[in-house]
């Protein structure tokens, strides 16, 4: 068992090059699968490739001679000049947001009381007093009719209606909409994105600017497997019992002390299970499990 984070290393330029792109093709090989399983063809991930570069160099580029700024991204990400006249010619794209009214109602069923807790969400009456799914959706939005969320979760699969008692329960551990495709992509773009941007800064940073950490296990049975995934799951609904309610405790004290509410904060909690790869193809920093682990 090996907790491991990456360490802040600035290697020289020449040096960085093809441990970088050793470590792109563990990036860049989950979301090649993703695209040929849909249909996607690589000319169309070729462009998005090149306007991220643009990006990425206009944003190093900030505070320089807006005249030779072309030139410089250029120079930075081996793009002609006419081809990053193109892409800055291009219109922004507009970052879709995951945080809604269904997930943050999802989160709170799941985590506050008197709605949930540890042992994870409690059976409501649809109507009535607190504790109830109207005054929970009450509570989240007044903008959508709680009649509508119910609608949209059940639409999901995320919730059921019992129509004889008139109560309702959640019917899922996590919020995956798996009937939404294009939500489904968002929480997959918004969750995955953050992470590798938390990672990407601690690299070119100091190395401690995000918390960043993973605990890699393996020599384990399937019969084991199956365990650790209820012990992951009892750990993520532990963790949002404890930490909305300190959030939001956080958010209030912020708007009564009238700070600035421009921040934001994304925490996630993921486990992957796989077969272990051969031993020649063993990682490096992989060490036996052992009693103090």
């Amino acid at each position: 068992m090996n907790p491991t984070n990456a360490p802040s290393v600035q290697p020289s330029p020449a040096n960085a090059t093809q441990p970088l792109l050793a470590t792109l093709d563990a990036l860049l090989e989950p979301m090649a699968q993703l695209c040929v399983g849909k249909g996607v063809p690589i000319q169309a991930v070729e462009e998005h490739l090149r306007q991220a570069f643009v990006k990425a160099a206009r944003q190093a580029c900030e505070g320089a001679n807006p005249q030779r700024r072309n030139s410089r991204i250029s120079a930075l990400t081996g793009l002609t000049r006419r081809e990053v006249s193109r892409i800055e010619a291009l219109a922004a794209p507009v970052r879709r947001t995951t945080h809604g009214p269904l997930t943050e109602l999802f989160n709170r069923w799941m985590s506050t009381p008197p709605y949930g807790g540890p042992d994870g969400a409690r059976e409501l009456p649809r109507q009535g007093p607190e504790p109830s799914f109207d005054t929970l959706a009450s509570a989240v939005t007044r903008d959508v009719h709680p009649r509508s969320l119910l609608e949209a979760l059940c639409r999901m699969g995320m919730a059921e209606h019992d129509t004889e008692k008139d109560t309702v329960r959640l019917g899922a551990s996590g919020f995956v909409p798996r009937q939404q495709w294009e939500q489904m992509l968002g929480f997959l773009g918004a969750n995955v994105g953050d992470h590798l941007r938390a990672a990407v800064v601690n690299v070119l940073g100091a190395g401690n600017e995000h918390f960043e950490q993973a605990l890699y296990a393996d020599e384990l049975s399937t019969h084991s497997l199956q365990q650790a995934r209820r012990i992951v799951s009892d750990q993520w609904r532990a963790l949002l019992a404890q930490v909305t309610p300190q959030l939001e405790a956080l958010m209030q004290a912020d708007a009564a002390a009238g700070r600035p509410q421009d921040q934001a904060l994304r925490l996630g909690l993921y486990a992957l299970t796989q077969p272990m790869p051969p031993a020649a193809a063993a990682p490096s920093h992989t060490i036996p499990p052992s009693k103090e682990s």
